[in-house]
């Protein structure tokens, strides 16, 4: 298993603490004290400590069902190598894209992007990744059924 750096610089007491969050990112510190056998204030200092270094974020992630998104697809997009990160950059600015990931392989960037309907995916991909002229090829994969989607990963 991999084990980062930051992960060492984890006590029993916040990996326990991070797994409670993973569950229910809303239950009460006195609620997170009383389960890990802790005052309510440690629980309280050590959720701070862990949102300030940067290990843990505590937030309300709507669903692409909330903002009209039923249609899900995964982009693999070729671009001029000069240009790469510049095309990235215009990438994550569209309200679209999600998830944008310089990679190695087939494709130089894939893209994870929701849509309202095919017509949407279909006016981002011509109109949207066809003005961006470093792009030399873009395949699109639509997500038919998603099988497993998590947050939670073992500490």
């Amino acid at each position: 298993m991999c084990e980062p750096e930051h992960a060492r610089l984890l006590d029993e007491t916040d990996r326990r603490l991070i797994k409670i969050l993973q569950v229910d990112g809303r239950m009460a510190n006195t609620d997170i004290a009383r389960e890990l056998g802790v005052s309510e204030t440690t629980a309280r200092k050590r959720i701070g400590q862990l949102v300030s270094r940067g290990l843990i974020n505590i937030v309300a992630v709507p669903t692409p069902l909330a903002v009209g998104r039923s249609l899900s697809a995964i982009i693999g997009i070729s671009v001029l190598l000069p240009e790469l990160r510049a095309v990235g950059e215009q990438l994550k600015q569209q309200p679209e894209v999600r998830y944008v990931g310089v990679s190695t392989g087939r494709f130089d960037i894939i893209v994870e992007a929701f849509f309202c309907d095919q017509h949407h995916l279909l006016g981002f991909t011509s109109n949207t990744l066809g003005q961006i002229q470093a792009i030399t090829a873009v395949e699109t994969f639509v997500i038919l059924d998603v099988v497993k989607f998590s947050y939670e990963w073992e500490i």
